[in-house]
């Protein structure tokens, strides 16, 4: 395990840099914006575009793996739902932990940092379960929001969902960069060169970005935190890895599945909360706690992968 760990903490010791750089205020809240914003709508963009483009959708595309994934996410989902509804809060409420405990920080954490740890061939596998965590579980989150507020689901409540599909880039630049390469052209060198030099800036200032927005939080709503960090480091990769076996889903995709589930809660959640306006401090937290304690969970789990064979 300690070897594993070595090789994570670097990651996790950027992460503490824009966590000190933030808390220190030597990096503003407004340049954490900013950074974030290049991340999202140019590095990772980039990163992603230059992945998928020499992916072989064909191989990669596995429907049990899909469905592995959507058994174990939709089991937690419930459980966390089902524990928040027996403690009495709204349903909106309940949504939202749910959400929190099953949505990990796949796009600025999972894709740079497993394409390090686990090879470039763990690129398919971890997009996979982000396409699952943005076009299923996003669109759940926003329905039933929508349909609890509104009464019903509605032909517009669908026109929100494909719009916002539609303006995400991550999906953007992965749908542009399959498109490309089903082409079989191979990109001219300068803009291959291009799209490498932007997306290596992915990484480094993806994990700062992460740490310095992580800064601003304050810990309130410990308890319910801490077990919807629980639910997203222990029970979603557990869930996920007896998933694999019902399904028969094994080997190197079921590793990077699983080390996929283990990380923490995605920064996005929060965004999500302050636009709904429901529990945005109790989701807060459990960003924070749950950061924190996947330098242990993160690495504790790739290093059982490790041990069984998987990666």
């Amino acid at each position: 395990m300690l070897a594993i760990l070595l090789k994570t903490l670097p990651f996790f010791a950027v992460i503490g840099l824009g966590y000190a750089a933030g808390r220190t205020r030597f990096f503003s809240q407004e340049a954490t914006a900013y950074l974030t914003r290049f991340v999202f709508y140019f590095a990772l963009s980039a990163m992603l575009f230059g992945f998928s483009a020499n992916l072989d959708v064909a191989a990669i595309l596995s429907w049990p793996f899909v469905f592995a994934y959507l058994l174990a996410t939709s089991t937690v989902w419930l459980v966390v739902a089902g524990v928040a509804l027996a403690r009495r809060t709204s349903a909106e409420e309940a949504v939202f932990e749910a959400h929190t405990g099953v949505i990990g920080n796949v796009g600025f954490l999972g894709i740079p940092m497993l394409a390090l740890l686990l090879g470039p061939q763990a690129v398919g596998p971890v997009l996979l379960v982000l396409a699952v965590d943005l076009i299923v579980f996003s669109s759940i989150l926003t329905m039933i929001i929508t349909g609890l507020r509104a009464g019903r689901v509605s032909a517009q409540t669908f026109g929100i969902l494909a719009t916002g599909l539609a303006k995400n880039p991550m999906i953007v630049s992965v749908v542009l960069g399959i498109a490309w390469g089903a082409t079989g052209l191979a990109l001219p060198t300068p803009a291959n060169e291009f799209l490498t030099l932007l997306g290596a800036a992915a990484t480094p200032c993806a994990l700062f970005a992460i740490g310095a927005s992580l800064a601003g939080r304050s810990a309130e709503r410990i308890e319910v935190a801490a077990w919807l960090s629980l639910a997203k480091l222990v029970l979603h990769p557990a869930a996920v890895a007896g998933a694999c076996w019902l399904l028969g889903v094994t080997g190197y995709p079921a590793g990077v599945m699983i080390a996929a589930a283990a990380l923490p809660v995605a920064g996005n959640v929060f965004i999500l909360a302050q636009h709904y306006g429901v529990a945005p401090q109790r989701v807060s937290t459990a960003i924070l706690l749950s950061t924190a304690a996947s330098v242990l969970t993160v690495t504790a789990v790739i290093a059982l992968l490790s041990q069984g064979g998987y990666i």
